[in-house]
């Protein structure tokens, strides 16, 4: 039978793959302080790991998407998906092998399958349609219940994934807990706005354009919140400075110092929304400041440091794309206005956001330390870390897509494409390609046109027995 130390690929692999894992037990079996017993994992708790993951993970979010298209699919989707959950939570209860001590990830089951439970209600309750008296007065507060609740679903998803994978390993107890929590609340933002610049790109720029701010104006009021919060929370005022404490603390500084001016640069002169590089400048300088972290192991060091690069790769290819892709442009302020065609290039600051929050996720004292101890390279282990940013990025490139191929074009504020088009300058500086929803547009405008023209054909004037070539008016 293979054991960590024979085969440390299976290391590396589980130390990333439970964080989307749950585990539950009895935690009567166990001694006061200690986190898992000596078992390994069982078929059951495994079985129960595989169909939460695939409930949780890849079925809800489809299902969401597909609610948000108003597809007939929604309903099937979301209630295969509930009753793997709710099988799946049993199984974590009836495992054998290793068992739990009380854990954050066994509390919060509960919550989530409430959520689950009030979610399905209000769902079957609009399928009903009843729509009198006084459950038709609040249908529509329950509708945006409905869509709330769907959305906050996921997020809670991921929550608790996490915290199984930390209750499966025994991690993030005692004096692990803040530097643990530190790791994946700040890995798990880095990985969220890789997922918003995503949306934003793909499908938001028509919400961009209508709220009149630019996507800078955003970033950096997050920023500034953030910076923040950092700043008086990262060192124990009025107790001595310990470790790490300055760099964090003038890391959150610089975070809500120049969160405040992209907030300022965010408008131009005459008042237009305008992008700017401020929020890539903090991701850059994070970046360095993270990629210096002082560690105690080498491994430790190498997985930082290529954090490091990577996120101040992420902030570089940001403003390369401001700045030589989109050619500094004012931000669109019309629907009209808005490109359609995206560079490639673009693709590469949300991806790299991705990576950079697995690698700091799986970059913890107590990971890093158990890795070390089974003789996995920095290099197997980072190369894992990038799969599956990988397979995140594809996940959410294909409900963008399964939203976009499923939303009319005239429908998300777009106007059918007129002759001449073709040669208008995009918003980045590139010609403008008429995509499959704008020709299916124009198709449909000259139908309706043939109709009125045919009508006046029979009324033209004829030269040499033919109608002439008039223009339809």
């Amino acid at each position: 039978m293979a054991t960590f130390r024979t085969r440390p690929a299976l290391l590396a692999l589980l130390t990333v793959a439970l964080p989307f894992a749950s585990a539950h037990g009895d935690h009567s079996h166990l001694e006061e302080g200690v986190a898992i017993s000596a078992e390994p994992l069982d078929a059951i708790l495994w079985t129960h790991i595989l169909l939460q993951c695939l409930a949780w993970g890849i079925l809800f979010p489809t299902g969401m998407v597909l609610g948000m298209v108003k597809s007939r699919w929604h309903v099937p989707t979301q209630t295969l998906a509930s009753c793997i959950a709710i099988v799946g939570y049993f199984l974590g209860h009836a495992h054998k092998g290793r068992q739990f001590a009380k854990n954050a990830h066994s509390s919060f089951a509960t919550w989530l399958m409430l959520m689950l439970i009030v979610q399905v209600v209000l769902g079957v309750y609009l399928r009903l349609h009843l729509e009198k008296g006084f459950l038709g007065r609040i249908r529509k507060w329950q509708v945006k219940a409905h869509a709330i609740l769907g959305g906050l679903i996921p997020v809670a998803a991921w929550v608790q994934m996490l915290l199984g994978g930390i209750a499966a390993l025994g991690f993030c107890r005692g004096d692990h807990l803040g530097q643990c929590l530190a790791h994946f609340i700040m890995g798990s933002a880095f990985i969220a706005y890789g997922i918003v610049l995503t949306i934003l790109l793909l499908c938001g720029q028509s919400w961009l354009a209508a709220t009149g701010r630019s996507q800078e104006s955003y970033d950096s009021l997050i920023i500034a919140l953030w910076g923040c919060v950092n700043t008086f929370t990262e060192h124990r005022w009025g107790g001595p400075w310990v470790a790490n404490d300055l760099q964090h603390t003038s890391m959150g500084i610089i975070w809500w110092a120049a969160g405040l001016v992209g907030i300022w640069l965010s408008r131009d002169r005459s008042g237009r929304p305008k992008r700017n590089l401020i929020p890539s400048i903090v991701i850059l300088l994070t970046g360095w400041g993270m990629s210096a972290h002082p560690q105690n192991l080498v491994l430790s060091t190498h997985v930082h440091s290529i954090f490091g690069y990577t996120l101040m790769a992420a902030g570089l290819t940001r403003a390369i794309e401001i700045s030589f892709v989109l050619r500094d442009k004012v931000a669109p302020t019309m629907p009209e206005d808005i490109d359609s065609e995206i560079s490639s290039f673009q693709y590469l600051p949300p991806f790299l956001l991705y990576a950079s929050g697995f690698l700091f996720m799986g970059a913890t004292e107590e990971q890093m330390r158990m890795l070390s101890d089974a003789g996995v390279t920095h290099v197997s282990y980072i190369l894992i870390l990038y799969s599956i940013s990988f397979l995140l990025f594809l996940f959410i490139l294909m409900l963008l897509h399964l939203y976009s191929a499923n939303t009319s074009a005239i429908g998300a504020g777009k106007q059918p494409v007129k002759p001449g088009d073709e040669e208008r300058p995009r918003t980045n500086g590139h010609a403008r390609i008429p995509n499959a929803s704008d020709r299916q547009a124009q198709d449909a405008q000259e139908f309706e046109l043939e109709g009125l023209m045919s009508d006046d054909e029979d009324e033209r004037p004829k030269v040499n027995g033919k109608v002439g070539n008039g223009v339809a008016h």
